[in-house]
């Protein structure tokens, strides 16, 4: 039976949590921001897209639309770029057409969650994305 590796190996992992409304930024640092993960916080695009380089997270969690870069940008960036191969992307938006959910897939999320969102739904999720 394969067991989760000790708290201590995955204290090591960031997240970058990037979203413009800071009620969401709490709730996700709320709901992940225990001793298992470093969060990031970015409150738009542009500034995500920095500490992304700067930090070389290994989950980021993408509001779809804030200022600057959208979070499609951001991801199809991520997807771009070699050095950032291995990051997991969830998108966390209000979003909720089909269309939209098949454009995050499409540019290459890991998972699209609507907002408002279950807490036990994004902690289910990231232990998936970061096979936990």
């Amino acid at each position: 039976m394969a067991s989760k590796p000790p708290s201590s190996t995955r204290s090591r992992r960031t997240v970058i949590i990037a979203d413009d409304e800071p009620s969401v930024r709490l709730l996700v640092q709320a709901t992940i921001g225990a001793d298992d993960y470093n969060v990031v916080e970015a409150c738009d695009g542009d500034e995500a897209w920095s500490l992304i380089q700067e930090h070389r997270p290994s989950l980021v969690l993408l509001d779809v639309r804030m200022p600057g870069r959208t979070g499609l940008d951001i991801l199809r960036a991520i997807r771009s770029d070699p050095n950032l191969a291995g990051t997991k992307v969830i998108l966390l938006t209000a979003s909720a057409l089909a269309s939209d959910m098949t454009a995050g897939v499409a540019a290459g999320a890991d998972f699209y969650l609507t907002k408002p969102f279950s807490p036990r739904e994004l902690l289910s999720r990231l232990d998936e994305a970061l096979e936990l």
